[in-house]
């Protein structure tokens, strides 16, 4: 049945990078759990990093049942309570100036409109952001992943510029704020730079670089955007992701699991002093205000407060970093674990890797095999991040599976 289902998909859909065609087929999800249509089971280590609160939480369900027969829609010029409270809950836990937000259904659509604040308040339509970082798949927003993407895409946004990533092995750090310096020398018009404060592949910057960073932004008056698409609400063990890092950005875009793995909502919250434009529209979308992926997300964040999801995060981190490290004495694959809470990547020795001739694509299918779903963040790595409700013996059975995969190569 599976078989049938991913080649009828197959057949159906555009085939892209990691997406169609599919590995399997989706029977259910419930918690840190998958369940293929083979009967199946695999422990989601990866869940788009959508998956924080768990898959398929039953308290969610059950408020998106309500609002269902509540409101289930509202026209953007309208106002709903969801709406609202969301936007104030998302102020609340903002640690800088005064700030306002707006919403999008995806991260893609929120950079973008980040981008718009940032070209309105500061005239100045040019960006800086980190080459081999990830954004969304808007002409605006994938532009700024790379500095030449495929040539068949055609041209993207001019007057970007990219920077050294921070995570480069050769002194990237350092590299990274000399160029952005160079940058800023170079050129008047640059508006905004936007990064990740942490990489969602599990690197961590040194504690200078952002203060740095927002030292010559604030210099050269550039508007400093963090993306915490997949890094914010808690999942590094703060709620958002850049109280790490030393530097308070103008803007931030949340994203992903602000639907509680169920709805895409997407959300941006910025300084107030960037409402400067009330007769543009930043962010006009049908869904902007909509009951039912607001009240998702507001009930997502009230299950990350209830339950103490934040410091579990930090917590699990700590116990996870301490089980790879005994684990390495048995698996010399095992190099390193990187990242911050559960936003984390597992290291394999690349050497080991090269020399086993075992590609990381046949690695991720060997965890499948395992009962491990991941996927891979780079050439000798892959991801380790459950959601923020995983059990303890949960986490233990998952430690112990990636274990067993580790000390018997395929």
């Amino acid at each position: 049945m599976s078989g049938d289902l991913v080649a009828r998909d197959a057949a159906a859909f555009f085939h892209q990078d990691g997406s169609s065609p599919c590995v399997s087929a989706l029977h259910a999800v419930e918690g840190a759990w998958l369940e293929d249509d083979t009967g199946r089971r695999l422990l989601d280590l990866h869940g788009n990093t959508a998956h924080h609160i768990g898959h398929a939480h039953p308290e969610l369900i059950a408020a998106l049942k309500d609002q269902l027969d509540t409101l289930p829609f509202s026209p953007r010029r309208f106002t709903n309570e969801p709406a609202v409270g969301l936007a104030e809950t998302l102020l609340s836990k903002w640690p800088g100036a005064p700030a306002r937000v707006l919403f999008a259904t995806g991260g893609s659509d929120a950079i973008e409109i980040a981008l718009k604040l940032a070209r309105v308040a500061t005239g100045k339509p040019e960006t800086i952001s980190i080459e081999g970082s990830y954004h969304g798949h808007g002409f605006g927003a994938f532009g700024l992943s790379r500095a030449a993407p495929d040539a068949r895409l055609g041209p993207f946004l001019p007057g970007r510029h990219h920077v050294t990533p921070y995570w480069h092995p050769d002194n990237g750090a350092l590299r990274m704020v000399a160029d952005v310096q160079r940058a800023l020398e170079s050129s008047s018009r640059i508006g905004a730079l936007i990064a990740e404060p942490i990489r969602s592949n599990g690197h961590v910057p040194p504690p200078w670089l952002w203060p740095q960073i927002r030292q010559l932004c604030d210099a050269h008056g550039v508007l400093l955007i963090f993306d915490e698409i997949p890094s914010g609400l808690g999942k590094t063990g703060r709620f958002f992701a850049f109280e790490h890092v030393g530097a308070t950005p103008d803007a931030v875009v949340l994203g992903k699991a602000l639907g509680g793995g169920i709805l895409p909502i997407a959300a941006v919250i910025a300084d107030a002093r960037l409402n400067l434009a009330p007769e543009l529209s930043l962010g006009h979308y049908t869904h902007e205000k909509n009951p039912m992926t607001t009240r998702a997300a507001l009930t997502t964040i009230g299950i990350i407060e209830r339950q103490n999801l934040v410091a579990r995060a930090a917590r699990l981190e700590e116990e996870i970093r301490t089980r790879v490290a005994r684990l390495r004495e048995d698996s010399p694959l095992v190099d390193h674990v990187r990242g911050k809470g559960l936003l984390l990547v597992i290291g394999l020795d690349p050497d080991r890797v090269d020399a086993a001739r075992w590609p990381i694509a046949a690695i991720i299918d060997h965890l499948r095999d395992h009962g491990l779903s991941t996927t891979a963040k780079d050439r000798s790595s892959f991801g380790f991040s459950p959601p923020l409700t995983i059990s303890d013996a949960e986490l233990d059975w998952a430690l112990d599976r990636l274990g067993e995969a580790m000390a018997s190569p395929g």
